[in-house]
């Protein structure tokens, strides 16, 4: 008999995806890559068309943020990237993470939290269970997405990340997951183009505040020079997070940075 988790890791039938999100998503998939953000802004400088999505079976590739690599065993992660040509003027493309990370979280259910800018964390751990990347070029923007879906405990690449598996997530389809994924992502995207990039009138900014675990938590960012030890306060009107510092003073915006959260929200 075959277990869930292994049936989760048979190939997503990226026309069947399609198919189900009635074109408004052209859903490609490839057994192996070395990184899928890289190979769709290669076909967008060829002039592929915005709400092309690839999807890889294996990445062997894929960097996060701050040049860290994100690995995974071969479908056991839904590992994918989506080809945006945003409107809006590209100041406002800081939330373009933000609103991803959105999208995902209400995919997965009021369990999952976010932290700024580009982790999912699931279970009493707060586990890594997901990282975005987004990169642009020439006008487009590759959004790139790792979720682990079935992976064991031995196949987590730090002992600070989980799977959907491990935290018992009733949804293990791959296939599943990137439908309602894409679905809350265009109703998301859309919103927010439609209000030229304003995340705080299209409610992006509020969505991602509600769902957001790094608000409210006192945190440490490494900046490279130094490090800001606070308390994270708010989001500006670019997506960048406010820090209070330790002992007053002005909040300082941070647009990048290693955010840490030094101890969790009660409650």
């Amino acid at each position: 008999m075959t277990r869930p988790a292994e049936q989760s890791r048979r190939p997503v039938d990226a026309d069947a995806v399609t198919a189900r999100l009635a074109g408004r998503w052209l859903v490609e998939g490839v057994a192996e890559t070395g990184s899928t953000n890289a190979d769709l802004l290669a076909a967008a400088a060829a002039g592929a068309a915005a709400g092309t999505v690839l999807v890889a079976e294996l990445q062997t590739g894929g960097r996060g943020r701050l040049g860290r690599s994100w690995e995974s065993p071969a479908g056991a992660g839904l590992t994918f990237s989506v080809l945006l040509r945003p409107a809006p003027p590209p100041s406002t493309w800081g939330w373009l993470p933000l609103l991803t990370g959105l999208a995902l979280a209400r995919t997965l259910g009021p369990a999952a939290r976010l932290k700024w800018p580009n982790d999912l964390l699931l279970g009493p751990r707060a586990g890594k269970a997901a990282g975005i990347l987004v990169q642009s070029g020439d006008g487009a923007v590759a959004v790139g997405v790792g979720l682990n879906v079935s992976t064991r405990e031995q196949e987590l690449p730090v002992e600070t990340a989980t799977s959907l598996l491990i935290e018992g997530h009733r949804e293990l389809d791959r296939a599943e997951l990137l439908v309602g994924f894409l679905g809350r992502l265009d109703g998301l995207y859309t919103a927010w183009q439609a209000h030229d990039g304003d995340a705080r009138a299209s409610g992006v900014a509020d969505g991602y505040r509600a769902a957001c675990a790094t608000l409210g938590s006192e945190v440490s960012v490494e900046l490279g020079t130094h490090t800001l030890i606070g308390r994270a306060v708010e989001l500006d009107d670019d997506g960048r997070l406010l820090v209070q510092p330790d002992g007053g003073g002005t909040p300082v915006a941070i647009a990048a940075g290693d955010v840490t959260h030094v101890r969790r929200l009660s409650g």
